[in-house]
């Protein structure tokens, strides 16, 4: 077996491992590895090869960790409007229970929403913050109500 082929072995199962667990760093540390086979393609010494796929795979996980740090998460999915089409709308809350729910009317039939902590309860209109199983999460409309 040939060095690039040890590289290549090991490239190969970083990728399983990576697509095993989810891990994409993982991915970049394949890279090196794949450094590592093409310096060992090159004819360079061991540790040469070893150094290479060093340098090339934590510059590739530092370059991806920094890339994801610039970029901002994404809200949680029962928050976030762009996988769930109710955030942001608004139901009339008529009367608030004891455990701070109210039954709601919200797409033609009755929901049970649950006040969002911190905030009073109060007649009127409430803006939708958050589904939670089929569960509304709602707050008090703050401005105009759209």
């Amino acid at each position: 077996m040939t060095q690039a082929t040890f590289w290549w072995m090991a490239a190969g199962a970083a990728v399983a491992i990576e697509l095993a667990t989810g891990t994409f760093y993982l991915l970049m540390i394949a890279l090196g590895l794949a450094g590592g086979a093409v310096a060992a393609y090159a004819g360079l010494n061991d540790t040469a090869q070893i150094a290479l796929a060093a340098i090339v795979g934590s510059g590739a996980t530092a370059l991806w960790h920094w890339s994801r740090q610039r970029h901002p998460r994404s809200l949680p999915a029962r928050e976030n409007r762009d996988v769930n089409i109710d955030i942001g709308e608004t139901v009339q809350v008529t009367e608030w229970a004891s455990d701070r729910t109210a039954r709601v009317s919200y797409r033609g039939t009755g929901w049970t929403a649950r006040l969002k902590p911190g905030c009073a309860t109060s007649a009127g209109p409430h803006q939708v913050i958050a589904v939670e199983g089929n569960w509304l999460v709602v707050a008090p409309v703050t401005g105009p109500v759209p």
